[in-house]
């Protein structure tokens, strides 16, 4: 279903106003999740350890190296994950696009398995980049899968082909772990969390998510004009294939690098890009920066809400962000039908 333009345009001061509250909330959310735990602090003492960090204190400690690595991820990998699903809504005219729905995450998380099964202690930065081959390859797969059919791609046929290349890569995963007795070692990879963070993966993920996120606001302009239809954008010139494969490009890095650190947290990217457009429209130069935000402030609060639901336990965040996902998932696709 084609994203089709807003009657009603909001002013430049409303969206304004939209950024701000949006950066507003997620620096509230920041400190509040930095705050908030099985020993919860109080906000002189969050901002004491982050400017004026004394290792010889153990309150400083919680949150020099516990919490603020997980909440510094949670923000990352929030907005990479949404801008992700921005992109592939973008360029597939699909509403139910997402990394997770798509199966693109299930490949990463399929490529950690057999690295764990095959080579163990494997470093890290191996580890990131296995997975994303992983997300690659998968989406590879599912593309030429929903291309196969006469009458080629369709936004339905997508939504198809992700669902079945997710279901058998999850299986195969699954199967992996049980062969390999690594149930419990991959059971923080298909749940989704940030209790394993250190600052060590943030200097490997951080630059990588941060870079591709920024580059993809020259192609802002371009996902716009494919969003409102192939014959729109061919007529105004866009080049429809470079703009899909540079948009992929930053939509497999995006996931592969977020699954490897995080493991496999869906609906980020099918809810956020939706609530974006609502606040401000049609326009990809507004909805990434305002996705990104969006995202970073869905899983901080998600991740406070694992920490804080039953401590000193964690629930998983995956499950956390599915409390909301899942709900909207089936608005979208009763919507989706109603209207073919």
């Amino acid at each position: 279903m084609p994203h089709r333009p807003s009657n009603s345009r909001k002013s430049p001061v409303t969206i304004s106003l939209m950024f701000l509250s949006a950066i507003a909330i997620l620096l509230m959310s920041l400190f509040v999740a930095i705050s908030l735990g099985a020993k919860s602090l109080t906000l002189e003492t969050v901002w004491a350890a982050i400017f004026q960090y004394n290792p010889a204190l153990t309150p400083h400690q919680i949150i020099h190296e516990l919490r603020l690595p997980r909440v510094v991820a949670a923000a990352v990998v929030g907005a990479a994950f949404a801008v992700a699903g921005a992109l592939m809504q973008g360029i597939t005219r699909n509403p139910l696009a997402d990394t997770g729905v798509l199966g693109i995450n299930a490949g990463a998380t399929f490529m950690v398995a057999l690295s764990f099964a095959i080579w163990p202690g494997l470093p890290y930065a191996w580890l990131m980049g296995l997975s994303f081959i992983g997300a690659l390859l998968s989406t590879l797969f599912i593309f030429l899968l929903g291309s196969a059919a006469p009458g080629g791609l369709t936004s339905m046929r997508l939504t198809v082909a992700g669902a079945v290349v997710a279901a058998m890569l999850s299986s195969l995963s699954t199967g992996v772990a049980i062969y390999f007795d690594l149930s419990q070692d991959l059971a923080f990879w298909y749940a989704g969390g940030f209790g394993g963070i250190e600052w060590r993966h943030l200097r490997l993920i951080v630059p990588v998510l941060l870079i591709t996120l920024l580059l993809t606001m020259p192609l802002a302009r371009r996902v716009s004009l494919m969003s409102l239809g192939e014959e729109v954008a061919l007529g105004l010139g866009i080049n429809i294939r470079m703009t899909r494969f540079l948009a992929l490009t930053a939509v497999v890095i995006l996931a592969g690098v977020s699954v490897s650190a995080v493991g496999s947290i869906g609906f980020v990217g099918l809810v956020i890009p939706h609530i974006s457009r609502k606040l401000v429209g049609v326009n990809y130069r507004l909805i990434i920066p305002m996705s990104s935000l969006l995202g970073a402030i869905l899983l901080v609060l998600a991740d406070l809400g694992s920490r804080i639901v039953n401590p000193p336990e964690e629930l998983a965040v995956g499950i956390m962000v599915a409390f909301v996902g899942v709900p909207f998932f089936l608005y979208l696709a009763r919507k989706e039908r109603r209207a073919l």
